[in-house]
């Protein structure tokens, strides 16, 4: 290959659809199992080339020369071959430095906490130093010189500022984890997490509820890249170019989720919407009978309302992890806080409020067959709607109108 990404497990990377729209090269993802990575690296069949987890540090004594910030960091994530010979950069200096300064962030003074031990926490120290912390305290799981362990770090350094993650904990596939319990930290300020995919991870959803700035890596991640492909093809990327790419490769990322009582029109305005949009469309009733064999009735008859709740618990956490979909839930999806905030990871919550009155009780939903029973679960549910919702859609209106309402806020939408 000639351009590319290195890597133990590159499968669900963005760094391919972000390099295409930088740059104009063939992008290639490459996994190396680290008995591969010598081999591939003493072979110098590349022009250039980014270094992501777990290879960061491993590929330094194979280079010619590394830059004075990758020196320092002890971590290289770009590797350019210059007539044979390997030159390594650390771009993920300027990438987590500019997510900082877009966030209108000051570190100066600030007492700052760095998760993990790996490339990326070096990066996180040094561009915490550069940006004037008074404090960087270094966490890490295992016991190890220069860091503090989480049960320190929550004992003796409650008052820390900035927490800055840099450990895959909560990455895809192990989505609904964090590295860290934020609720003992009492002057919080901003939480910075390199993980990009979910765009939200459960530490940044964590940290919002608490009011603080909270933001994932995906900005980080195209910035660096952009600062890559610099070092790549020694062409300056604009800076609004990188702003572009940021919000475009987000919205493409995040996911339309429906939520709304039995009736209320969620299906029927989630096929419009995939139409509209050309997304794919997911409904979670539908992937439950397809997983049970069996109708949503049959499910409650045979099993049970706790036995449905488990499996749809399941089916949404598979769902909460794709990209890029239109997702229909079901009713009673709100019941499990746990369901909304794997779906809020990667998606924006519609909630569609169609009166009472326009709502109609069918034999064929086991909680809501009559009337009475209709009443009773919207009274139950509403204010869950209205608390887990990012957006309240009038469902009174046509679907033509429920649907466009939710593709001009999709589109306006401004990830930040």
């Amino acid at each position: 290959m000639e351009y590319g990404c290195i890597g133990e497990h590159l499968t669900h990377s963005f760094s391919k659809e972000i390099h295409n729209a930088l740059a104009d090269y063939q992008y290639v993802l490459k996994e190396l199992s680290p008995d591969k990575l010598e081999g591939f690296i003493k072979e110098r069949d590349f022009k250039a080339i980014n270094v992501t987890i777990p290879y960061k540090k491993d590929v330094i004594p194979y280079l010619d020369w590394i830059s004075p910030e990758a020196e320092s960091i002890n971590a290289v994530n770009t590797i350019v071959n210059k007539d044979g010979k390997l030159y390594g950069y650390n771009t993920d200096f300027y990438g987590l430095k500019s997510l900082v300064e877009k966030h209108n962030i000051s570190l100066k003074g600030k007492r700052v906490a760095v998760l993990g031990s790996g490339g990326t926490s070096n990066t996180a120290c040094a561009v915490s130093e550069n940006m004037g912390a008074a404090s960087i305290i270094k966490v890490s799981r295992s016991e190890r010189k220069g860091y503090i362990t989480y049960e320190e770090l929550y004992k003796d350094y409650s008052d820390v500022q900035i927490i800055i993650n840099t450990t895959p904990c909560g990455m895809f596939p192990n989505t609904g984890e964090s590295p860290v319990d934020l609720s003992g930290f009492t002057e919080l300020e901003a939480v910075f997490d390199a993980v990009y995919n979910p765009l939200s991870s459960k530490l940044v959803l964590d940290a919002r509820k608490t009011g603080v700035t909270a933001v994932g890596g995906l900005y980080m991640l195209v910035s660096q890249a952009a600062y890559a492909v610099e070092k790549f093809i020694d062409t300056p990327v604009n800076s609004n170019k990188i702003e572009k790419i940021y919000r475009s490769l987000f919205k493409d990322k995040m996911n339309i989720v429906l939520i709304g009582m039995p009736g209320c029109g969620k299906s029927t305005i989630g096929k419009a919407l995939a139409q509209r949009l050309s997304k794919k469309l997911v409904d979670t009733d539908s992937l439950i009978v397809e997983r049970c064999g069996k109708s949503i009735s049959d499910i409650f008859a045979d099993e049970g309302e706790t036995s449905f709740r488990q499996i749809e618990a399941e089916v949404i956490e598979d769902v909460s992890k794709l990209n890029g979909q239109i997702i229909c839930t079901g009713g009673g999806a709100v019941l499990n806080e746990k369901n909304m905030e794997l779906l809020k990871s990667n998606g924006r919550l519609f909630f569609i409020d169609r009166p009472l009155d326009l709502l109609i009780a069918t034999a064929d939903r086991p909680l809501s067959s009559n009337r009475a029973d209709l009443e009773r679960l919207y009274n139950q549910r509403l204010s869950l709607y209205k608390k887990y919702a990012h957006v309240i859609v009038d469902g009174s209106a046509a679907v033509k109108n429920v649907a466009e309402e939710i593709e001009v806020d999709y589109n306006g939408y401004s990830c930040d």
